[in-house]
């Protein structure tokens, strides 16, 4: 797993879980006692192999890049390994990051530097647990450009995430984010959602 770049997504707001981020990032809230949520991504990354890491920082980093510097010095730089924390730098505009696509975009050259095979692009603040060698290995196999993990959830939830629309083969065929109005009422029709 040497060739992928794994790219976490940390700065986001998280406005949902507020006044627990009132003072810092979303994957920095602390779960389970000693941990923060970005504990559950990371960990997920180590049992799947990918030791390549940047996590992408915007909204009140300083407790998160805290966590991950005295709690994730675990990687070996002689062997390649990394785990770097990446601020925002308005590398390819005036603007901070505009959203995940964005916060990808902006820090192309850094991922071009890396000259990766693969990228695999992470939310930092998700609680699930994943082994992403199937994913890249069900990617491989079907030879997409772009693979997306998904999971079914009931059409009322819709408002709250992304949503894509996929064929009977599993292509994506749109995507919503936090769809509204006329929207969400189609989606509630035709009964559940992959968000």
């Amino acid at each position: 797993m040497d060739k992928v770049l794994t790219i976490l997504l940390a700065g986001g707001a998280g406005e949902r879980l507020f006044p627990l981020t009132r003072e810092r990032a979303k994957p920095a809230v602390p779960f389970g006692a000693i941990y923060r949520i970005i504990d559950v991504t990371l960990s997920n990354c180590i049992n799947s192999g990918l030791r390549k890491i940047f996590i992408l920082t915007q909204y009140k980093a300083l407790s998160l890049n805290r966590h991950i510097r005295l709690g994730w010095n675990i990687f070996s730089p002689e062997m390649g390994e990394f785990i770097e924390i990446v601020p925002p730098m308005k590398r390819v505009g005036e603007h901070w990051y505009q959203g995940t696509a964005d916060a990808v975009f902006q820090n192309i050259y850094s991922i071009l530097i890396e000259d990766p095979d693969y990228v695999l692009v992470l939310a930092a603040d998700h609680i699930y647990k994943m082994d992403y060698q199937k994913m890249l290995e069900q990617h491989k196999r079907t030879g997409a450009d772009v693979t997306v993990g998904t999971i079914p959830q009931p059409a009322e939830e819709a408002a709250r995430f992304g949503v894509v629309k996929q064929d009977a083969g599993g292509a994506i065929t749109g995507f919503v984010e936090k769809p509204q109005g006329a929207v969400l009422e189609e989606l509630q029709r035709e009964g559940t959602a992959q968000t």
